[in-house]
């Protein structure tokens, strides 16, 4: 779950939202230049405002100035989500469990990782059954209503089948 943006955070996205889409209007270099020094001084004149209900006045009016001036076919970065190449060789990543047969010198080239996968390793052992337990009270005689699976309900135990989630691949959001 994505915790709130503090309205630093907000400011900042704003600010390099706008960059890019106006690295999209401006095809030239030095008129580029020109437009984000001009960007850069507009939000500086504001960046030491203390009352905060100004500050968001502020913000909501750049969002919606953002809103209207966007370019309507901005720049995406091939990488990037919605590029043309993103996620392109994911048909070869290798699953999971194909670290398991890693030779050890292999495995000595990265051992913040692998060090971090034993504790994972450890802690999926002694938590599944208390997980299993968990989904079978949880889960209703007449079957499942859908594939969500039950939040930790106690303070300090995991939700049931977490390591599916900290080694999930990356998805496409």
């Amino acid at each position: 779950m994505a915790g709130y943006l503090t309205h630093r955070q907000k400011v900042l996205r704003l600010y390099k939202r706008a960059q890019r889409h106006l690295e999209s209007w401006c095809i030239h270099r030095d008129k580029y230049r020109f437009y984000a020094c001009l960007l850069r001084d507009r939000f500086d004149k504001n960046k030491n405002e203390k009352d905060m209900v100004k500050a968001t006045l502020l913000l909501k009016a750049g969002e919606e100035e953002f809103w209207i001036k966007q370019h309507p076919q901005p720049y995406i970065f091939p990488d990037s989500p919605g590029g043309t190449s993103y996620e392109r060789y994911n048909c070869y990543k290798a699953p999971e469990w194909v670290l398991e047969y890693w030779h050890p010198s292999e495995k000595a080239m990265y051992p913040d990782y692998f060090a971090k996968r034993e504790q994972w390793k450890k802690l999926q052992l002694e938590s599944w059954d208390k997980e299993v337990r968990q989904l079978e009270s949880e889960i209703p005689p007449e079957g499942p209503k859908n594939e969500a699976l039950p939040p930790a309900r106690i303070e300090g135990r995991l939700p049931p089948l977490w390591w599916h989630y900290v080694t999930r691949p990356r998805e496409r959001p």
